[in-house]
Parts: C-alpha cells; structure tokens; sequence
C-alpha cells in the first residue's frame, strides 16, 4: 500500500514547481495587499498549504487508469456511489474474514489502513485553517466537508469527464472520515499555534524593518510591465494588420503614458495602484512632469533585458521578412539550441542584451544595499514610493475607530445619566424638605416667636411654666 501512495506523492511533487512559478505573481499580488508585506514566514505557510492541497489531491485521483473499450466493465463494482453510512465496519470485519483478533481486525487488515488513511487526509488541512487563515471549529467543518465532497465528486464523474465512467468509488463514510480529520488536526493545531508566533506578529516585524519592502515595488513593476507589454503588443498587431507593418513608436508612446502621464494624472502606475503603492516628492511638493519624465527612461534603462526581448520577439512574430531561421533554431534542443540563438544573433543585439543584463544586475545590487532600498531612478528623479493602507490595517482601523465610539458613546451616556440622576436627586429632596418644612409660626409684637422656650405663648417649655402663663391670661 505503501507503494501505492508512493506515485501520487512523487507526482505532487513534480507539479508543485510548475503551480508555485505560475501563482507566484497572483499569491505576491494577494499577500501584499492583505497583510502589506510577503514575510517569508506567511509565504512558507501558504506555499506549504498548496503543496499540501495539490498532494491531497492527487492522492484521491492518482494513479489515473488506462482509458480501454471495457473500463467501464472492469470498474462496474464502484460505478455507483456508496449511500449507506457505517459501511466501513462491515469492510472492516469482511476483510478480517470474520476472525476477531488485533492482526486480523486491525494490523493487517487493508480497510483499517483506508480509513486511517483518509483521517489523516484532511488533518493538516484543520490545522492550516486554524494557524493560518483564523477559521473556527465550524467554518473548519464545513470547509472540510467541502474539500472532501469535491475528492469524491472528482471521482464519481472520472475526473470530471476525463473518463467515461468512475474508477473509485463514491463513499459517505469518506465524507465522514475527511471531515472528521480537519476537525481533529483543527483541535490538534490549538498547542502548536500557541507555541509558534503568530503571522500577524511576523508581518509586522517585517514591515517595522520595511515599510516598503522591495518585493512589493518588484511586484507592481512586473505587473506594470506585463500589462504595458500586453496593450504594447495588441497596438502594434492592429497597427499591422491595418498598414501591412508594425511602427516602432506605439511601444515607446505606451511605455510615456504608462510611467509617466498616468503617474502625472493618478499619481501611480496600474501596477502600483494594484499594490498600494504610490509616488511621492522628496521634499513633499506635486510630481512635477520632467522628473517623471526622467524616472520613467531610467527605469526602462534598468528594464532594457526585459522590455527589448519582448519587443524584439514582437517584432519577429508580426514583422515581414519573418527570421524563419532564428525560430527554426530555437526548437533545438540542450546547449546546441542555445549555441544556435546565440549565432543568430547580430553582434550588436547582443552586445545589448549582455550590457542590458549588467545594468539590471548593478541596479538591482545598489537598490538592495540602499539604506532605505531606493532604486537608482529613486535617487536621480527624486520621487520614490509610498504605501497605502492595506486590508489588513483598514480593518484594524475600522475596528480601533468603533470600539473608540463605543467607548465615548457610553461615556457620554454615562454623564449624561448622571445628570439627570442628580437632578432627579435634587427634586427629591427638594420635594422631602418641602413636606418636613415647619409652617409658619406666630410671632409676638417685639418679633420673638410664640413657640420659643420660655415664652408666655409657647407651648414647648415645661408644664408648670405652660400653667402659669395661662392663668395669667
């Protein structure tokens, strides 16, 4: 069995660097924008799960088998799914042979080994949900339920199409299983998670480092030039086919408005845009055009490798006579294809491919030993990158400022509540005094009142005297 898991582990692998170099662009895109930097701990992880995916993957549809008139016939066992839940124990005790014992139940028993191998399937899967991307217990559920659904899906339609008819079997206990999987590695990655530092807190290291790192602008200038590169191309293919010959100033008129009017107008290229990025003054004043102007022919000096081979390849795709012999040469194979471009070449093309190539080596060598990582064109046109938020800090911002007016909300309402409580206090009181208050007394002629001690009218002095100033009266 071992040697069964085997082949799809070593085609996971074979494939993994072909994904990896396609995504890179998309994944540096993403990351950047999210989280504002590409650590290399959150760009380990997430490549790590990929590779993780694309294995799991084909170890539910690899080995693929061989496409014959009688497939189907010999398939026919699994050719419908498996509804009935609890199916595995009575594989379990069929392939045990009805004998009761650890060997025969357990060590040596394949559907026993099918099922473990499907826990651990999806286990790695809940742990990169809960270090990885924060997911709960239950998005963690029903994420592996998902992935589990689409490896059976897989099968049940012969790889979507690829074959006439399933070749494995469509079973719920996998369903079952997978799930149960995600949920323990999930439960499993709460000790691990704790002991290893968050991805937050490698993102901001990163960033506290450099606050605009150079991946990040190397990012959008590839973005900027592929897309300058792609309008580029389809100008001078409409030019072509209307005139009969490809001019040589679109690509030149495109690289103008892309570096520089577009900056001028928005104050950032495309690509930039895309990464948060924008341009800035040194000393904090607008982008003025010359200096634009500038940077953007010190850039594509820097880039000459890049742009003037894809312009050249262009050239020779639309430009009539067509280097049938420079094409033709290039299908070679191994060194001597390589020997072969080379002699094609003119000395002069490729003199300027070979200083090209230095230019963009010592460029990139004095932006890495910068201080702050600025660019030669950085330096001369006195314009550099900025950054803008990314998602990430927005969401934290957005959150700072609501748990900020939740704050002063009850704080307000706390005063304001106390107010009122005094004031409602103060008419209590008010009201308490007004019912205990004495009334009015009577007074005599010098002003003395007729109920203090010891006056002939008073009626709070002792008995005796009360007796005697009524007899006198």
């Amino acid at each position: 069995m071992a040697t069964a898991y085997l082949l799809p582990i070593k085609t996971a692998a074979a494939l993994f660097p072909l994904l990896a170099l396609v995504l890179l662009l998309p994944t540096a895109v993403l990351l950047y924008r999210r989280h504002g930097v590409m650590s290399p701990g959150r760009t380990l992880s997430l490549y790590g799960f990929l590779y993780y995916l694309l294995t799991a993957y084909c170890m539910t549809i690899v080995p693929l088998p061989k496409q014959t008139a009688d497939m189907c016939e010999r398939f026919a066992p699994v050719a419908h799914p498996q509804w009935i839940p609890g199916n595995t124990f009575s594989d379990i005790w069929k392939e045990a042979h009805h004998k009761i014992g650890l060997n025969a139940l357990v060590l040596q028993n394949p559907a026993v080994a099918g099922t473990v191998f499907n826990l651990l399937l999806l286990l790695p899967l809940g742990v990169f949900l809960r270090y990885h991307f924060r997911r709960s217990l239950p998005a963690t559920a029903a994420i592996g339920f998902a992935v589990s659904l689409s490896f059976e899906l897989t099968q049940w339609t012969g790889v979507w199409g690829l074959y006439n008819c399933p070749y494995r079997l469509f079973d719920v206990d996998d369903l079952i299983v997978n799930t149960s999987g995600a949920l323990i590695g999930w439960l499993l990655a709460g000790p691990i998670a704790r002991m290893l530092p968050t991805l937050e807190a490698l993102d901001g290291r990163a960033l506290a480092a450099r606050p605009v790192p150079f991946g990040r602008r190397l990012t959008a200038l590839a973005v900027d030039l592929a897309g300058c590169v792609a309008v580029s191309v389809f100008a001078t293919a409409v030019l072509t086919a209307q005139g009969g010959t490809a001019p040589a100033w679109p690509p030149v008129a495109i690289f103008v408005v892309w570096f520089a009017l577009l900056p001028l107008a928005t104050g950032a290229t495309p690509g930039k845009r895309l990464l948060l990025l924008r341009l800035v003054a040194e000393d904090g004043g607008p982008l003025v055009p010359w200096r634009l102007i500038l940077r953007a022919l010190l850039l594509a000096a820097s880039v000459m490798p890049f742009l003037s081979g894809l312009f050249l390849a262009t050239l020779t795709l639309l430009n009539e006579p067509w280097r049938y012999d420079l094409i033709a040469r290039g299908h070679d194979s191994g060194a001597q294809g390589v020997t072969a471009v080379l002699d094609a070449l003119s000395p002069v093309e490729l003199l300027a491919v070979m200083a090209g190539c230095a230019l963009t080596a010592t460029c990139a060598r004095k932006t890495l030993r910068h201080p702050h990582r600025l660019a030669p064109h950085d330096r001369v046109s006195g314009i550099h990158n900025a950054t803008l938020p990314h998602s990430r800090a927005v969401r934290a911002a957005a959150q700072t400022a609501a748990q900020t007016a939740v704050r002063d909300a009850d704080r307000a309402a706390g005063r304001v509540a106390d107010r009122a409580a005094g004031r409602a206090a103060g008419r209590v009181a008010d009201r308490a005094a007004g019912r205990v208050a004495p009334a009015a007394v009577e007074r005599t002629a010098d002003g003395t009142p007729a109920d203090a001690p010891g006056h002939p009218l008073s009626t709070t002095g002792p008995p005796e005297a009360r007796r005697t100033a009524a007899a006198s009266r």
